[in-house]
């Protein structure tokens, strides 16, 4: 395994929400990355953010380790959840609160009701 799939592991391991996305959480660098990091802020999850465009072997090697195309990619203690489609429509469902609920993440219920009531 390489280095950057090394790394990759140790951080999916070692933190319970991890998004891998251009930019950071403060500063999305695309519209993707930005719709994702703004549903976890603002549902009030606590999770580390991993700038692919700072490390051409993580950019690649998320691809590889999930074998999934594009980025963002959430991971939720240890499991590959999604990319921003998948995290909209999980949003929207309330399938992603019931995945917190069951892994033991902790968000505001409130936030995520007020996403849904604003696309209903």
């Amino acid at each position: 395994m390489s280095d950057a799939q090394d790394q990759i592991k140790q951080t999916v391991t070692a933190n319970d929400v991890v998004l891998f996305m251009k930019g950071t959480k403060t500063m999305p660098q695309c519209g993707f990355s930005g719709r994702v990091a703004g549903v976890l802020n603002f549902m009030g999850v606590d999770y580390t953010d991993v700038n692919v465009l700072a490390d051409d072997g993580v950019r690649q090697g998320i691809k590889d380790f999930s074998d999934w195309p594009t980025i963002p990619q959430l991971y939720v203690k240890g499991e590959f959840v999604g990319g921003c489609d998948i995290i909209t429509e999980m949003t929207l469902s309330g399938e992603l609160d019931q995945l917190f609920e069951a892994k033991g993440v902790a968000y505001d219920k409130a936030a995520a009701e007020r996403i849904r009531e604003a696309n209903a």
